[in-house]
């Protein structure tokens, strides 16, 4: 279903479907990302920190983010870009064993000529708990509703 620029309201929201966060993917995206920070990959070590057990990336959470609000809706061929991320928090650890939850909510919409807008989404990403655990503003370049002849 084609989702144009005009058809997001201010204030709509939805939710994304869940995923709990495995110890594997914080081992994969360590490798990947070479960030092996002891936080994260080191269970002596964390259970020292001040969270007591070994935490979860931010930027895998974030990215996992994403692909939690790709499955929000169908491939969309009004989606020209992703325009950019404003206001990133993470608000809270997510553990091992924890379970999280994209909620979107249009927040602004700016026309950019007459073909294209950016509709601009309040984010935010809960843990079983309902927790925020990280929030920021993401925007989205579409292409906007063609002119009836």
């Amino acid at each position: 279903m084609t989702r144009y620029f005009e058809d997001f309201v201010i204030d709509a929201s939805a939710e994304s479907p869940r995923r709990t966060i495995a110890e594997a993917d914080l081992v994969l995206f360590a490798g990947l990302s070479g960030d092996h920070n002891p936080h994260h990959t080191d269970e002596l070590f964390a259970r020292e920190s001040g969270y007591g057990k070994r935490i979860a990336h931010g930027a895998l959470i974030f990215g996992i983010s994403t692909g939690l609000a790709v499955r929000m809706s169908p491939p969309n061929p009004a989606v020209v870009a992703f325009y950019g991320v404003d206001r990133l928090r993470f608000t809270r650890p997510v553990f091992i064993g924890d379970t999280i939850q994209v909620v979107k909510r249009v927040a602004e919409k700016e026309e950019r000529g007459g073909k294209r807008g950016v509709v601009t989404f309040e984010t935010t990403v809960r843990n079983q708990h309902g927790n925020a655990v990280l929030v920021y503003w993401d925007k989205t370049l579409f292409l906007r509703r063609p002119a009836q002849s």
